[in-house]
């Protein structure tokens, strides 16, 4: 394989602090321990008493980049929506705020008919066939009867009328389900929860909802079951993740009775964005007296319509989004509206149609009125044009208006009488046959996955066809050619690299009789587990323990007991936000550091058999700007250390270099070849504090938490301050495994001409690795690699790869000679990170990048943002007429998936917002074969075939009757009524 780097590789991390960037899942997940146990200052009882009493509600929310949205600037009062605890009715004086009540109609019984006939006739074609119908009423021009004239029309309007009004009926009756459904609403003043339909929920108002129970509205929590404010919910109905989130209630309002409670809470008005929210709440304590400042509120402190509540008895909030106005309701959204590529170029061809119909009717009012001048003296006793009507006494003019007036006539007749060369059939034909072709392909066993049970879904209908002509495939990696089921496989502890794991861990909690053991098993490495026995010296022990005792406490992973037919045993699930984070926890618990319980202020791990509780005094959430996420935990012996994870090229520039700078060179060694073997990696670091160093980082931190201006950006400072001279714990290595038949797919679609472009956000070298596991990448490429940091090295890198093109194509020993289709014998492949995308894409390096890329077999971008992904699939549709298709499976996928002409959602395991913004839904990346080589093409040759047949018949048939008309005296009298009073 020849290999040829136009820029030496570059740190492309920076692509992830981009604007608009959602940082890849798996970094997101990582997470740091320490790795010495050494000796360590004491604390006084004091300190940590107060730290573990600080109440986990002034913690960040879950996503610190959605947040900072928002925490960076005060709500304006014009901006803002002011809600008042308990008092529904003042709440609502000011603004008349929507009740609780949703509609997903689009009809009532009044606006029905209007509504659905304006909406068809936003097809041009159905103003034309109604203009003719109106033409064909007119005594004067009636070549059909008027009823024969407008009944395709209405069957044809009144078949989609019937359609649109039983799918809305559907919504109607969901809808009244949903608004009929009871919610516990406190009543004012009676200090008692009583039943209320959901629909008459009103902003201010407080409700209780208990395990298991959806969230009717957009509530901000006041009190949970647990004494701490914490509440795990579930969002699967809302973003389609079924792993558990974590909320919190305010300690202020958490340590008042709900009937007492009464305040302000001045939040931003309704919006879209889910994983943001911006308030502050002033808290009217039973005394009377008003907090002596504002209280702010984040994402952490608010649960949606939608959601349900899990692991947590009950909850109480205050409604503060009601109805149309919850997040849920403002993101709901259909499929995107997409024309077929057939449909336009059929368009085109009607306009073309339209232009023959004019002539061939010109040609016969012209002709008509020369004929009408050469007989203007033999009107009389002519048929069809007797100009006296002698059938009564008194003699007088008989279906003649002058020549002028019979000249326009016969235009106009001419064209009811040749409509048929643009068919009001073909529309409705079109219909049928793309429902056809979905029930073929929802069918198709060869497109159903078994693992989920799901078959093929089609949710757009009118771009079928277009799913043959396809030139060019945008494919996220995470989640589409691999399962996204992380499975932990190697780890390297302080430079030594454990990668041999070959039996089943089979590590088992036991307490007071009851036995807990891990859902999931993992491999492990018997030298590993011999290390943290102690068979390698206590000081190894040490060390190995530490990594594996920060795997199981920088998480944010709840532990979920599920029950077994044995009563004595239970299994533990571990739910968290994305599968790495899950695999990470379920290494440790292998090797005998298992996570038991998780409540606000403390977590429980058995450590190889013993039950320890440590104290979390504060965590820093991963964001795109650090790279990294860190934990604070107070330890049994009242020490404090600070365990931290995150990217490798974010976590080696905080390690001390000073010390231990082998141990650095023999893990960055063992994290390339994680790397080429396509893993995920992780570093893990750890500090410990001292009691000055804890008392500056707690009040820094407290101060940060409670901000109400630029929190996430005051945390975030904070976090960079404290995350520095770590020591190296070492580093982790997660397989995400290529689906099934992902290999075969892509050779597939390469042998058909279809070009395979992987966009991703990992880093480059398992990115690599994974694209020679799915034969994306041969050994016989050349590599064209850019990674640059500045606009004008990336302009220089696309010059040199087009050079090199050039060079390899002219080379006199080489056969590679550019094809038609723009690919090249030789094949070269791309490979660029999302630091020079970010210089290239809206610049005009737009253009050299489009040339260099489309020479290219294979293009492949690593680190890349969503709205990146958008941007390169916008690079092709701008200067191609080829058919783009995106598919992906995560929410950071959708930008894609609804920018290509084609987009198909995954059904993985990030959710379903992929699926919920596609064109199509399936659940294997191998369907794509099936789906464009055999549905495709049929559904493209058989719809190019109907539509060339009905032309070619229609018009055939219009020539006939212009035949006709031309010995016909161009009476225009249609020759099936001539052949039929022939026949009588």
């Amino acid at each position: 394989m020849a290999s040829h780097s136009v820029n030496p590789p570059e740190d492309s991390a920076a692509a992830e602090a981009a604007p608009n960037t959602v940082p890849p899942r798996r970094r997101s997940l990582s997470f740091r321990s320490r790795a010495e146990r050494s000796s360590s200052e004491t604390l006084s009882v004091e300190i940590m008493e107060r730290s573990r009493s600080r109440p986990m509600a002034s913690y960040p929310s879950k996503r610190s980049d959605s947040d900072k949205l928002g925490s960076q600037r005060e709500i304006d009062d014009d901006e803002a929506r002011f809600v008042y605890i308990n008092d529904p009715e003042r709440s609502n004086l000011a603004a008349r705020l929507p009740n609780n009540a949703i509609k997903t109609t689009k009809y009532t019984i009044l606006t029905f008919l209007p509504r659905n006939l304006f909406e068809q006739f936003h097809r041009v074609a159905y103003i034309y066939f109604l203009i003719l119908a109106g033409l064909n009423q007119v005594p004067q021009l009636g070549v059909f009867s008027p009823a024969a004239s407008i009944l395709p029309l209405a069957f044809v309007l009144g078949v989609t009328a019937v359609k649109d009004g039983y799918e809305d009926w559907r919504r109607s009756r969901s809808d009244r389900n949903e608004n009929n459904r009871v919610a516990l609403v406190l009543v004012p003043g009676d200090s008692e929860f009583r039943p209320k339909p959901w629909k008459y929920v009103r902003v201010g108002e407080v409700i209780k909802v208990a395990a298991d129970e959806s969230i009717p509205c957009d509530m901000v929590l006041l009190a949970t079951s647990d004494p701490a404010g914490v509440a795990y919910v579930q969002t699967i109905n809302l973003d389609g993740e079924s792993n558990l989130k974590t909320r919190y209630a305010k300690q202020e309002m958490q340590s008042t009775a709900p009937e007492a409670l009464s305040g302000l809470i001045r939040c931003e008005k309704p919006n879209r964005n889910i994983y943001g929210f911006l308030a502050s709440v002033n808290v009217d304590f039973p005394t009377g007296t008003a907090a002596t400042k504002p209280v702010s509120l984040g994402q952490s402190n608010i649960i949606l319509r939608g959601c349900e509540l899990k692991n947590t008895s009950w909850v109480v909030g205050v409604a503060v989004y009601t109805g149309q106005d919850t997040k849920v309701m403002l993101n709901s959204s259909g499929a995107p509206s997409k024309r077929s590529r057939l449909e336009s170029q059929m368009n085109r061809e009607v306009i073309l149609l339209a232009a023959t119909l004019f002539a061939l009717c010109s040609i016969v009012a012209i002709l008509a009125g020369v004929w009408l001048v050469d007989h203007r003296h033999e009107l009389d006793t002519l048929p069809y044009y007797r100009k006296q009507d002698l059938s009564e006494p008194q003699v007088g003019k008989y279906n003649y208006y002058g020549i002028g007036a019979e000249t326009v006539f016969a235009f106009l007749m001419s064209v009811i009488l040749f409509q048929v060369m643009i068919p009001i059939a073909l529309y409705i034909s079109m219909e049928l046959v793309r429902l056809g072709q979905a029930f073929f392909m929802i069918q198709d066993k060869n497109m159903f996955d078994e693992a989920t049970k799901t078959r093929f879904q089609c949710r757009a209908l009118n771009i079928n066809e277009d799913l043959g002509q396809i030139k060019y495939v945008f494919s996220d990696k995470t989640g589409t050619l691999t399962e996204n089921k992380m499975e932990f496989r190697c780890a390297s502890v302080r430079g030594v690299d454990y990668s041999h794991g070959e039996e089943e861990s089979l590590f088992i909690s036991v307490s007071s009789g009851e036995t807990r053991k891990p859902k999931t098993s993992v491999k492990i490495d018997p030298e590993l587990m011999d290390a943290i026995k102690g068979g390698q010296g206590i000081e190894k022990a040490n060390l190995a323990r530490d990594f594996f005792l920060a795997l199981a406490t920088c998480n944010t992973v709840v532990p979920v007991l599920v029950e077994t037919p044995d009563p004595s045993v239970k299994l533990i699930d571990y739910q968290g936000e994305s599968p790495d984070e899950q695999a990470l926890v379920y290494a440790a618990a292998a090797y005998g550091f298992m996570l038991v319980e998780r409540t606000s202020g403390h977590i429980v791990v058995d450590v190889l058999g013993e039950r320890q509780r440590f104290n979390v005094l504060g965590l820093h959430e991963f964001d795109s700007d650090r790279k990294r996420m860190s934990v604070v935990i107070g330890f049994p012996d009242k020490t404090i250390k600070l365990f931290v994870k995150g990217a490798d090229n974010s976590m080696f520039g905080v390690i001390r270099k000073n010390i231990d700078l082998d141990i650095i060179r023999e893990t960055e060694t063992n994290l390339h070849a994680y790397s080429s073997m396509g893993l995920r990696t992780l570093v893990i670091g750890m500090r410990e504090f001292s009691i000055d160093v804890f008392e500056e980082w707690h009040s820094a931190y407290e101060k940060a938490s409670q901000s109400l201006i630029g929190r996430a950006k005051l945390l975030r400072a904070v976090a960079a301050n404290v995350e520095r001279d770590l020591n190296i714990l070492g580093a982790s290595g997660i397989e995400d495994k290529l689906q099934q038949g992902v290999p075969e797919a892509i050779e597939s679609l390469r042998q058909a001409g279809i070009k395979v472009w992987v966009l991703t956000g990992d880093k480059q070298e398992t990115a690599i690795s994974i694209g020679f596991s799915c034969k994306l990448l041969t050994r016989e490429m050349t590599q064209i690699v850019i990674n640059s940091n500045s606009k004008e090295a990336c302009k220089k890198s696309l010059q040199d790869a087009a050079s090199t093109a050039r060079r390899l194509k002219a080379a006199p020993d080489s056969e590679s000679t550019f094809s038609g289709t723009g690919s090249m014998q030789t094949p070269l492949a791309l490979i660029i990170d999302g630091t020079s995308l970010v210089h290239i894409l809206d610049t005009e390096l737009e253009d050299e990048l489009f040339e260099v890329a489309t020479v290219c077999d294979v293009v492949l971008c690593c680190r890349v943002a969503p709205m990146q992904k958008a941007g390169i699939v916008t690079l092709i549709k701008n200067r191609t007429d080829d058919m783009t298709l995106a598919i992906g499976d995560g929410a950071n996928d959708v930008s894609m998936i609804q920018m290509a002409d084609v987009g198909i959602g995954i059904s993985g395991q990030e959710g379903r917002q992929a699926v919920m913004a596609s064109d199509f839904a399936m659940g294997q990346f191998r369907f794509l074969v099936p789906l464009l080589l055999v549905h495709g093409h049929w559904n493209y040759q058989r719809m190019a075939y109907m539509i060339m047949y009905n032309f070619y018949r229609n018009s055939v048939f219009v020539f006939l009757l212009f035949w006709n008309v031309l010995y016909t005296s161009y009476s225009l009298v249609s020759l099936i009524r001539m052949l039929a009073g022939r026949h009588c």
